[in-house]
């Protein structure tokens, strides 16, 4: 019933995506959990693109969905605790990689699903990097673990969660909110709040994650997780279809650009630090939901990610890749390799300083 279960989950968030863009949504951008962590950046001022500034209730309602289901099936498990700075810092150049595709990986499929064949060089990138990141937890990468936390920390991101909804309704004069642009472009409150409520329920229950679906494939031959993504794009596909809105091709595809290199390498550095953090952008804003108070700094890591990006001129557009955000992905990916083997030394220095100790026991006896 649960390998069923997160194929209908998988069908329910691709034609969720499809029916948002009928209702105002961006072009293949159903959702975006990195686009609308972009926006939601911007609606709080952290950024000053005035086209990408909106509070996106459907993040909101992941949060608020993947919280009341944890509660309910008795998972909401405040903890936390696993190097949070460094998770922060991965979080930030996840951002960077996906900013300069111009997508999450769950954009990714709904990308791919609206025949943009640009995604198709953004999908190995990723893969590659997945694989990359494979090769660190073979060598005993690890952020170390997490421990129990007190309540509050679980309740916080949720409670800033309805915060954020009551700005979304009452438009205090302090947020800011696109008049044109991806940012002006949104379904309906309630039926973003609805549809992302729903999402975080079924991310919750199914673990939906493309970055382990993949890492499970690629590690276990395992495609228990990689069949909801698949559920995904086979029902955006067929939407876009019957909605007249699949348009094959490399050129024109809407807030994208066709550079293959930065397409490659962006979702190659997102792979990669999604890897290492244990989970893609939406399953940190479920675990987040879920009291992890380790994925809350990692979204933190996103929006700090969005802001340095759009402040700095290094976020692509559909003119192409900007130098700044070129340089940004070489440093991201030195910077996270550097992250990676330095979690790689730490459990090799522990085994061999155990190793030395029994060796040491023995000796003397």
């Amino acid at each position: 019933m649960y390998k069923k279960f997160i194929i209908l989950a998988g069908l329910i968030v691709g034609i969720l995506g499809v029916l948002l863009v009928k209702l105002g949504n961006p072009p293949n951008m159903g959702v975006c959990v990195a686009c609308f962590y972009r926006d939601i950046a911007g609606a709080l001022g952290l950024h000053k693109a005035a086209v990408v500034q909106y509070i996106r209730p459907e993040i909101l309602g992941f949060i608020l969905g993947g919280f009341i289901t944890a509660f309910i099936f008795k998972e909401f498990k405040p903890r936390g605790g696993s190097s949070p700075f460094l998770r922060f810092i991965l979080g930030f150049f996840v951002m960077v990689g996906a900013l300069v595709f111009l997508g999450c990986p769950l954009r990714m499929v709904y990308r791919l699903a609206g025949g943009d064949l640009n995604a198709v060089v953004g999908l190995l990138g990723f893969i590659v990097g997945i694989y990359i990141g494979i090769q660190f937890l073979k060598k005993g990468f690890t952020l170390g673990r997490s421990y129990p936390q007190k309540n509050a920390n679980g309740y916080a991101l949720p409670i800033i969660a309805i915060l954020l909804l009551i700005f979304v309704l009452i438009k205090p004069a302090f947020i800011a909110f696109s008049e044109k642009g991806p940012g002006a472009m949104h379904a309906p409150v309630i039926i973003s709040l609805a549809a992302g409520l729903i999402v975080g329920y079924l991310a919750q229950r199914s673990r939906l994650c493309m970055v382990g679906g993949i890492r499970d494939v690629l590690l276990l031959k395992d495609f228990h997780l990689i069949s909801g993504f698949v559920a995904i794009f086979i029902a955006a596909l067929i939407g876009n279809i019957i909605f007249g809105s699949f348009n094959p091709g490399f050129a024109d595809q809407p807030i994208a650009h066709n550079n293959g290199v930065w397409n490659f390498l962006g979702m190659l550095l997102a792979g990669l630090g999604s890897v290492l953090l244990g989970g893609c952008p939406l399953r940190q804003t479920i675990l987040a939901g879920e009291g992890d108070s380790d994925s809350a700094i990692t979204i933190m890591g996103y929006l700090i990610g969005a802001a340095f990006a759009h402040n700095f001129s290094l976020a692509a557009s559909p003119k192409g890749v900007p130098t700044g955000g070129q340089v940004a992905v070489i440093i991201g990916l030195v910077v996270v390799f550097a992250i990676g083997f330095s979690g790689c030394l730490v459990p090799a220095f522990k085994a061999q300083k155990s190793s030395s100790v029994k060796g040491g026991v023995t000796g003397g006896n």
